[in-house]
């Protein structure tokens, strides 16, 4: 949460802007309405032949875990260079990025996540920093259990289901949470009104 303008340095104060239908952080000295949104996170679901690239994380959260090459997108970069970017920072290796596979609202944590598929210029990988190691796994390799994150496992799941069945149609599904603080995900079909 922002507490200084970022233009002129004055306290923000939460206010509902004129024409606005809810609280913003307001400049109290120059009025500038500060918007706060949604992260990006951008993955990568890389094959090389009928594997998949996988990293366990070296940083948190779920250190120690696996995930697919991804990380919070930049200014000035696309989706498809962002996920291209994360794979060679977390997997030393180059990709061709294809078409968008699944997409996450997590809207406990203010984040949207999404999945390309991409596929591996070489069979040629290395972990970088933000991870201890990287490897190429078949589905039957899958450790389920050490997955880090809901949307990982979900799109894994579904990519897999998806080389049988030939349906890639982008997935779409929202992640809360539970009583309990763990996660539930709810899957959307396209034919929701949402207005």
């Amino acid at each position: 949460m922002m507490k200084f303008c970022s233009y002129c340095g004055g306290s923000l104060a939460n206010k509902v802007p004129y024409g606005d239908d809810r609280l913003r952080a307001i400049c109290s000295n120059c009025s500038e309405v500060h918007y706060e949104n949604p992260k990006i996170i951008v993955c990568a679901l890389s094959v090389w032949e009928d594997k998949v690239l996988l990293c366990k994380r070296a940083i948190e959260p779920q250190l120690g875990l696996w995930t697919l090459p991804g990380g919070f997108m930049e200014l000035n970069e696309t989706m498809q260079q962002a996920a291209a970017r994360e794979t060679w920072e977390e997997a030393g290796t180059q990709i061709k990025v294809g078409e968008l596979f699944s997409a996450f609202n997590v809207l406990s944590y203010e984040q949207v996540h999404l999945f390309f598929l991409a596929t591996m210029k070489s069979s040629h990988y290395l972990a970088g920093p933000e991870s201890l190691e990287v490897c190429l796994v078949g589905e039957e390799q899958i450790p389920w259990d050490q997955i880090a994150f809901p949307a990982v496992a979900v799109t894994l799941q579904e990519f897999f289901k998806a080389r049988t069945t030939g349906n890639y149609q982008v997935r779409l599904a929202d992640i809360t949470r539970g009583l309990d603080n763990t996660p539930n995900i709810c899957s959307h079909n396209f034919t929701h009104d949402y207005f």
